[in-house]
């Protein structure tokens, strides 16, 4: 029997490719469309967290910049001019690196905890969960971003305390500036995004705030070394981790530090953090994959 003629528009639209014209090609359901990373995904979340934070960049960065320096000014004020030593260096330029640090972990949790908790009380939290971002994605995107805000805060003090006529600093150790200005602020960003998925008000949010870090900033030995508590507070003082993060960047400016006698007790407490952020990290990832407090 012989073939049948094919009509021309089937034969014309058998061997039309599947991305022809006209055509719209879409995969199986649970079949991944990005492979990997999601680049673009993750680049444009950093972008917007940093542009919001950035738009009011006097009340995101100036303004908490000026807040720490005060303190500088009032304890310089306050133990007068010649003022005391500490480290074989004087009250301001022992202070100065503790109050940057400071003020850099206060700024990366003020912008991590500020995200998911305004999504969630706003209702706009689908924006976070509806992109093609995974959790991973969307936690390191936000993190950087806190990151980011803490570094410019950071160097808005630094700027400032060089000007600062009992000011004198100079970089030891520029390792131990990066590494544990770097840690310390992944910290507290990891422990920001924590609380905002937990908090479902801004009253929680500020509870953390206060009750929790401002006490372990300002009692961490910011404003003196730990070798002048009694020893039960001195241990206290060993078991927060704020404490080396203060420290070891202090160890960057001045090559001392109250951490330990020798380089390695510094270089222990930096190994340290680096766990403990893997740790949070880690947590902070299974909280996202759950969808606790986001999805249910």
């Amino acid at each position: 029997m012989a073939d049948q003629p094919v009509p021309a528009s089937a034969a014309s639209s058998a061997h039309l490719p599947e991305t022809g014209v006209g055509q719209r090609n879409f995969p199986a359901q649970g079949v991944p469309v990005i492979h990997r990373i999601n680049r673009l995904g993750l680049w444009t979340l950093y972008m917007k967290e940093v542009r919001r934070f950035f738009k009011v960049q006097t009340q995101t960065i100036w303004a908490p910049a000026v807040t720490t320096l005060l303190f500088l000014v009032i304890f310089t004020v306050a133990l007068g001019r010649e003022g005391r030593m500490v480290l074989g260096v004087n009250f301001a330029t022992f202070v100065a690196p503790g109050l940057i640090v400071m003020g850099m972990m206060q700024n990366a949790f003020a912008n991590a905890s500020f995200s998911f908790l305004a999504g969630k009380i706003q209702g706009t939290i689908i924006d976070y969960l509806m992109p093609p971002l995974s959790e991973g994605e969307l936690m390191l995107a936000m993190t950087a971003a806190a990151v980011t805000r803490a570094l410019l805060v950071g160097l808005a003090l630094y700027a400032a305390m060089l000007l600062w006529p009992d000011v004198h600093l100079t970089m030891a150790h520029p390792w131990a500036v990066a590494w544990f200005g770097l840690m310390g602020s992944i910290m507290l960003a990891l422990v920001g995004l924590m609380t905002s998925l937990w908090a479902e008000k801004f009253d929680h949010n500020a509870a953390v705030t206060n009750f929790v870090i401002a006490p372990l900033s300002l009692l961490s030995g910011t404003f003196y070394v730990i070798d002048n508590l009694a020893p039960m507070f001195q241990t206290i003082s060993r078991l927060n981790p704020f404490f080396y993060v203060i420290s070891g960047f202090r160890f960057g400016f001045l090559g001392q530090s109250d951490i330990g006698d020798t380089n390695m007790a510094v270089l222990n407490g930096a190994i340290g953090l680096g766990v403990l952020n893997v740790v949070l990290a880690l947590v902070l990832y299974r909280l996202l994959r759950s969808g606790w407090k986001l999805k249910s």
